[in-house]
Formats: structure tokens, C-alpha cells, sequence
């Protein structure tokens, strides 16, 4: 799985602007915003379900589109 940037409180501890920064890398993002945590266990969970049995050596990319710019 390739996730992009997630917003969490856990970015506070790099960046004192962390904030500032999300705003202007979601302004970047085709979906125009970052993702929330729930949304990167979701795609998780369907990777470690049966549902995704016949899946293998793919990298799901959970980036909002930002691989596709």
C-alpha cells in the first residue's frame, strides 16, 4: 500500500506549521484535500480480507490521485 500524506495529530511533531502545510499540499492534490485516517484503514482492511484473496504483488496507491499528476 502506498498512502499518501494522512492527516493526524502525529504531523504536529515535524512540522510547527503543520497545518499551513496541509492546506497548501491539499490545494496540490487532484481531490483538492488529504486523507483522514479512516480512510487508509479502509482500504487496509479490504487488503487483509478475503475479499482481496486474488490479489497479489499490487501496490494500491491511497494518494488522492497524486501519482496520477
Amino acid at each position: 500500500m502506498a498512502a499518501g500524506v494522512i492527516e493526524t495529530d502525529f504531523l504536529d511533531t515535524f512540522r510547527p506549521d503543520s497545518r499551513a502545510y496541509l492546506a497548501s499540499f491539499a490545494g496540490a492534490q487532484p481531490l483538492g484535500r488529504v486523507a483522514q485516517p479512516e480512510e487508509i484503514a479502509e482500504a487496509l482492511c479490504f487488503l487483509a480480507s478475503p475479499r482481496a484473496s486474488f490479489i497479489t504483488g499490487a501496490v494500491l496507491a491511497a494518494d488522492g490521485g497524486f501519482t496520477a499528476i
